[in-house]
């Protein structure tokens, strides 16, 4: 975030380095950890560019030959067609590998024990693990619509709220992650086109257990609606944010209460990245943030304030465990997510709250305006803010993203870009794993996790972050695994 005020002194860049040129070529890439010159042993992330654009030629290739083309085109373009097939065969063996063994089954994770489709799902525990039986519950789109999986249809259906009560709904709650206490409500609305193919409908029964979908059964239609499930309060703000023309580069501070979920990942003391509160006991974050550093005892959590400064006298939230995602790739930063678990759950207040996560069928990383909050410097190389700073910025389509003026092919599936192509709005050094959301239904939801730039806030150089859309299910998993 670049603003003019500074907190404390001011720091020599860990990450971008003078002697490395500016700006640096198209594929290199910035990481956005703060500045701050913690031991080498604490760095969480090392100095890095990276360029995933570089193709070496063979040599034969790689320069015209003076009067030789005519006769050593023929054996380039035999050698072509021969790699093209060789190619198509191994695409299609892949192909018919995977549809033989999704159409004979899925294997455990553990035990490598296979699984046939009829039996996800089905109440009985076949994997070692329960992996069979663990995700068996959803929400479903901005109005949370309740949905189980049928191993009977294989598919995902609603679930008819005939017969269901507050109990049902805590029950359900907590299958999917969320703790009893923070349960909120349930309503009844209409599943339109999700209900084409049917309901699942509550069996009479006298007790639940945890798996609440072992009492569902198949219906074809519904004599009610469907269940509209609320389990936790989240994406709530107490303080509307600055008017649509702030800047985050040359911008505004964010009031408290503004952005309730904005938390400062520390070490000794010291803001190194941001993250998001996602429920009492859970931090999202970025993974490059924790690679090296993710012992728990190395990182203190702190929140409640604007203000770096005024949150340094509290003593913060210790952190229990530290999850990376295991496909993490430190060239290209996919899969850039982190999960921090803390040892004591926070206490929601105006100013400490959760945002939501997006449900399934949300893609968050859709093309429209979203905000980006962080206290990272206001350029690079610059002073670390002591204010939280907000923008407004733009989510543009991937293909513009990766067109080749703009990032040239380095934004994946997993990320998406957003910023303003004529430039002057960016994250910047210290906004990594912080948070940018959208606002749907009157409620904020969490689209992205700060993750690299080409330096911050260049023309046709837009921030890229985490689609948390993308990582739903890998953030539900860990949740309800760690519990």
């Amino acid at each position: 975030m670049n603003i003019d005020q500074s907190y404390g002194p001011t720091y020599d860049n860990i990450v971008f380095q003078h002697d490395e040129g500016r700006p640096p070529p198209p594929g290199q890439r910035t990481l956005h950890p703060n500045l701050l010159q913690v031991p080498p042993t604490y760095v969480a992330v090392a100095p890095k560019t990276i360029n995933t654009h570089l193709t070496m030629l063979p040599p034969h290739l790689s320069a015209p030959v003076k009067g030789k083309g005519k006769r050593r085109w023929p054996l380039i373009l035999c050698a072509s067609l021969s790699a093209l097939l060789t190619l198509a065969a191994a695409g299609f063996l892949l192909w018919y590998f995977r549809k033989s063994m999704f159409a004979q089954g899925i294997f455990c994770r553990t035990g490598g024990k296979r699984v046939s489709l009829s039996q996800w799902c089905d109440s009985v525990r076949d994997c070692p693990d329960g992996e069979d039986e663990a995700q068996c519950m959803r929400l479903h789109g901005t109005e949370s619509l309740l949905q189980s999986y049928s191993p009977e249809n294989r598919m995902w259906m609603p679930v008819c709220a005939e017969n269901w009560t507050h109990h049902h709904s805590r029950v359900a709650c907590e299958q999917l992650g969320y703790r009893s206490q923070d349960y909120v409500s349930y309503t009844e609305a209409r599943a339109g086109s999700m209900a084409s193919e049917g309901y699942l409908r509550l069996n009479p029964v006298s007790d639940l257990g945890s798996h609440i979908h072992a009492h569902l059964s198949y219906s074809r239609n519904c004599p009610g609606k469907a269940i509209q499930l609320r389990c936790m309060e989240c994406g709530k703000s107490s303080s509307a944010p600055s008017p649509p023309s702030a800047r985050i580069v040359g911008g505004t501070v964010a009031e408290n209460g503004a952005w309730p979920w904005q938390v400062s990942l520390q070490m000794r003391g010291y803001h190194v990245c941001g993250g998001s509160i996602i429920g009492p006991s859970w931090i999202l974050s970025a993974a490059h943030c924790v690679y090296g550093s993710s012992d728990p005892k190395l990182w203190k959590v702190r929140s409640g304030d604007v203000s770096l400064l005024k949150m340094s006298s509290s003593a913060g939230n210790t952190v229990q465990k530290v999850i990376s995602h295991e496909s993490f790739n430190t060239n290209t930063y996919e899969n850039d997510v982190a999960l921090l678990k803390l040892n004591t759950p926070l206490k929601f207040t105006e100013r400490v709250r959760p945002v939501c996560l997006p449900n399934a069928g949300v893609d968050l990383s859709t093309p429209g305006q979203a905000w980006i909050t962080g206290w990272g410097t206001k350029r690079s190389n610059g002073p670390s803010p002591d204010k939280l700073n907000q923008a407004k910025v733009t989510i543009y389509s991937r293909a513009k993203c990766n067109s080749r003026q703009v990032l040239d092919g380095a934004v994946f599936q997993s990320m998406f870009c957003a910023g303003k192509l004529r430039g002057g709005v960016d994250t910047c050094q210290g906004d990594s794993g912080g948070p940018l959301v959208v606002k749907r239904g009157n409620v904020w939801w969490l689209a992205g996790d700060t993750s690299w730039g080409i330096e911050c806030a260049l023309k046709n150089k837009p921030g890229v972050y985490g689609n948390i859309s993308h990582f739903i299910d890998w953030v539900h998993k860990q949740v309800q695994q760690n519990e």
